[in-house]
């Protein structure tokens, strides 16, 4: 196999879900293609790359200093929603139910894999309760014990003494369930049962 091909498989089969066969397709399809798909991507993916950046506030994907659910009047309704990645926030935004605010760890706390609690986007959380007046945090975060640790984590540092109510998604979330597949309809029960911890 040509080297300048193989080193592009292989750069594709490190995204996360997209494994060594995925790659292979995705590389092939985009260099037998006609139309300069690749070009295309090439230039949008540079671009793109240069001006998004996380959300100052959140964490949240933007091309401004503030994200439009930190700047939106509307988003400012005391409902703080904690999720693992942008990912989350889609499949929420997609589902069209929740109207609050975000908050993007960037990961959950993992022994295994080496991650703690300051690798992860938590100490802002305490100071956008006050600056915010949150008083609901909702927590969607992964249905695994690293999920729920990080959960127990951000707990512990907004203290119960806090006035802020802890919510985590209910009915149809599985155990070590996942945001990325749960359909629409399962998430807004979900939403909609949410318990108090």
């Amino acid at each position: 196999m040509n080297p300048q091909i193989e080193k592009l498989i292989k750069m594709f089969a490190k995204l996360p879900r997209v494994g060594n066969r995925a790659a292979q397709r995705i590389v092939l399809a985009l260099l037998q293609d006609k139309t300069g798909r690749a070009n295309a991507l090439s230039e949008m993916l540079s671009v793109t790359a240069n001006t998004i950046h996380p959300c100052k506030n959140c964490g949240v994907l933007t091309d401004k200093d503030t994200c439009e659910f930190c700047s939106s009047t509307e988003r400012s309704n005391g409902q703080l929603c904690v999720v693992r990645d942008m990912s989350d926030v889609w499949v929420i935004e997609k589902s069209g139910f929740y109207s609050g605010r975000y908050h993007i760890t960037g990961g959950v706390i993992s022994g295994t894999n080496g991650t703690m609690p300051d690798d992860l986007n938590i100490a802002s959380i305490s100071s956008r309760i006050k600056q915010e007046n949150i008083n609901e945090i909702i927590f969607a975060l992964p249905n695994t014990v690293e999920g729920k640790t990080t959960q127990s984590y951000i707990m512990s540092v907004v203290g119960e003494n806090s006035g802020v109510a802890f919510t985590e998604l209910a009915s149809g979330m599985p155990l070590g369930g996942d945001l990325d597949y749960i359909d629409d309809g399962t998430l807004t029960l979900a939403f909609g049962g949410r318990k108090k911890l």
